[in-house]
């Protein structure tokens, strides 16, 4: 479903991304892990088309990212670590405002949303203006919202930040139901969040491809240490450092 090869991406003297590759398809949950800067949210945006890389390319379907970008988009969500949202409207207007950009049937918009309430427990602040709401609320919005038109690759960059406990297993439950039928890739600097959606991890330091494994395998790297020791000894090292920017 999605083929990356030798994937490169510069910010000046900046090496984000350097020579990247991996494949991944439908029925799989992948965790992009990775400490701050190591360019996890620079492959995000590589990935659905935000960023142009000036090395390698992206394939999703089989199809170019950089010269099919707007079908791509079609069948893609991305929701990034600051949710885009719109305060002055009310969750109801934002969804249906997030349903004309898709160009959803209204019959399709009725039966997404209604899911979408019951999954991310929406429905008391569905006539409430989005800038009153939580930061939880706030981060179950902006899931609903990239989730409203079913796309098949869906791609969250820290989904669980600002919920509580039984809201971050309600949300790592439909995943797991999601990627069934569906690639989810999600970002973040929670190990508990591979081990909780037992997915595939994709480590990042210094903006390369570490390690591409699965949680128990990862952890047979060193069954002494914690998911917590293994990370930080595979990560805090000095070779190739670029400084501490965060992209």
């Amino acid at each position: 479903m999605i083929e990356v090869v030798n994937l490169s991406k510069k910010f000046g003297d900046f090496t984000a991304l350097d020579n990247i590759n991996f494949n991944a398809r439908e029925g799989e949950i992948i965790t992009l892990l990775g400490p701050n800067g190591a360019g996890k949210s620079t492959l995000m945006r590589c990935l659905c088309g935000f960023y142009l890389p000036d090395g390698g390319s992206v394939k999703i379907n089989g199809q170019n990212v950089q010269e099919n970008l707007s079908e791509i988009l079609k069948t893609l969500g991305y929701m990034p670590e600051n949710t885009p949202l719109y305060p002055e409207m009310t969750v109801f207007e934002y969804m249906r405002f997030i349903s004309g950009v898709y160009k959803m049937r209204p019959d399709e918009f009725k039966t997404s949303l209604e899911e979408m309430v019951k999954q991310l427990d929406l429905s008391s602040v569905l006539g409430q203006k989005i800038a009153t709401l939580s930061k939880g609320y706030k981060r179950r919005v902006g899931v609903a919202a990239v989730m409203l038109h079913k796309p098949s690759f869906l791609i969250l960059d820290e989904p669980t930040e600002g919920l509580d406990p039984n809201q971050k297993i309600a949300l790592r439950n439909y995943l797991k139901g999601y990627a069934k039928h569906a690639l989810v890739l999600i970002s973040t600097h929670l190990l508990e969040e591979a081990e909780a959606l037992s997915s595939r991890i994709l480590l990042l330091n210094h903006g390369r491809l570490i390690e591409d494994t699965n949680v128990q395998k990862f952890k047979q790297k060193a069954p002494d240490e914690s998911l917590a020791e293994l990370f930080y000894n595979l990560t805090n090292d000095d070779e190739g450092k670029n400084g501490n920017q965060s992209v």
